[in-house]
């Protein structure tokens, strides 16, 4: 056992995850140096159940979550951070032991903003979505190239995943085409493939469908314009605790759905978006935004009468992120208040 961990000097911890090999930087109350040192991956949860409770920060990178919720276990206070945070506190040249001290040293900062710790429920719902998305994406790939094969026989049709489906079959039926057979067989297997895509993309939406059914909190944000289940379910993964964000602001701030903002001398410039943050959950929001803002004209309610306005001053574009913002910042109130959308005035 270490002498520092006898001892009890080391007060405050930062540990540079890794692969396989993890760098602590401990300090003691004054905040001086007292531990520098280099862990393999199946020594480290050792190593952190002996040492008494302390204050522990990392890096909000690949296994942070996991790693958070094993030192919890031991007691120790556990924050995790986003890497553009904690890029400021390094010093100099890039190397792990450089990266632990000025994680030990941003994790002391009392103005830091810290990353929720996701549970493992959490991760698992956001793994659902992370394999539909990309299951979504290699489907429009699909389509893209099966567009772009069927483009050299002459032969177009229009841009959609349904048209796709029915020009396929149409084309492959029609045997008065140039195609040649061993074209025909290939066009078969992208068919083949499609279907599958289409079978899996199903499956994971049904999961994810009976997962909202399933949780108040979720039924609670589907009473929102324009959220359905796949949005839900994000945001509640995502964020966690939304008692974490002071207002809905912050939450919008943190989807990265606010104007960017490059003020000097008193003068304030507001560019587009952010985009920081969430870009996952930013997506599902604006595109859902779209959905809602083509109904708002047959709506009399005053939400609905202010998208159009924003749409006819500013344009389509704007008032659709406009749209989300306001969104984000009714999910915030919602899940403070536990209202339903419309029932108070906040949102």
């Amino acid at each position: 056992m270490s002498n520092h961990i006898e001892n009890g000097q080391v007060r405050v911890l930062g540990i540079d995850l890794g692969k396989s090999v993890f760098q602590l930087h401990g300090v003691d109350a004054r905040g001086k140096s007292v531990l520098k040192k280099r862990l393999k991956r199946d020594e480290l949860l050792e190593y952190m159940a002996q040492l008494p409770p302390r204050l522990v920060g990392m890096e909000a990178s690949s296994g942070a979550h996991h790693w958070a919720r094993k030192f919890q276990g031991y007691g120790h206070d556990v924050r995790l951070m986003a890497p553009q945070y904690v890029k400021p506190y390094v010093k100099r040249h890039k190397n792990d032991s450089v990266d632990a001290e000025a994680i030990c040293e941003a994790v002391q900062r009392p103005n830091m903003r810290f990353v929720g710790i996701k549970s493992v429920a959490q991760q698992e719902i956001l793994a659902l979505h992370r394999v539909r998305s990309l299951a979504v994406k290699n489907r429009t790939a699909l389509v893209n190239q099966i567009r772009g094969l069927l483009a050299e026989y002459g032969i177009v049709f229009p841009k959609s995943i349904k048209q796709a489906r029915r020009a396929i079959v149409l084309i492959l039926s029609d045997e008065s085409s140039e195609m040649s057979a061993n074209f025909r067989v290939i066009l078969e297997d992208e068919r083949d493939e499609l279907a599958h895509l289409d079978e899996r993309i199903g499956k994971y939406e049904r999961e994810i469908e009976a997962l909202a059914k399933a949780e108040p909190q979720c039924r609670l944000l589907m009473t929102i314009p324009g959220v359905g289940p796949i949005t839900a379910t994000a945001l509640l993964a995502s964020v966690g605790d939304v008692r974490a964000f002071k207002n809905g602001r912050e939450l919008s701030a943190w989807i990265g759905l606010v104007p960017n903002q490059h003020s000097t001398g008193g003068k304030a410039w507001l560019t587009g978006i952010s985009k920081r943050g969430n870009g996952y959950l930013r997506t599902l929001l604006i595109h859902g935004a779209r959905a809602a803002l083509r109904v708002c004209e047959n709506k009399p309610d005053r939400r609905s009468q202010w998208a159009v306005s924003v749409s006819e001053r500013r344009g389509a574009n704007r008032a659709v992120v406009a749209l989300a913002n306001r969104m984000a910042r009714s999910a915030w109130a919602m899940l403070v208040k536990q209202e339903a959308y419309g029932a108070s005035a906040a949102v």
